[in-house]
């Protein structure tokens, strides 16, 4: 099923030494492997929203929206947002 990492030791075989290892071990594990899976969330971030990254446009138009003053403060937005949802259907 899974890729050979070059000592014999396939996906499937990993899975099972996993499942084997002490809860202390396997927690350890577990939290490496969510800091490893948020790093590279934040390279991902970064390069998106870096210039000629995918969100470049966006940030670019966010600046011009705040230059143009066309923009509502956080709080005031979520007041808003709250409201609405507060006010009957019709």
């Amino acid at each position: 099923m899974g890729s050979d990492f070059g000592e014999g030791m396939t996906v499937d075989a990993i899975k099972e030494a996993i499942a084997r290892l002490p809860d202390s071990e396997r927690h350890d594990l577990v939290a490496w492997l969510n800091e490893l899976d948020a790093d590279e969330w934040d390279r991902e971030m970064a390069a998106d929203f870096s210039p000629g990254g995918r969100g470049a446009a966006l940030i670019e138009k966010l600046k011009r929206d705040l230059g143009q003053g066309q923009s509502t403060p956080l709080e005031e937005g979520l007041r808003e947002a709250q409201a609405e949802q507060r006010r009957p259907s019709r």
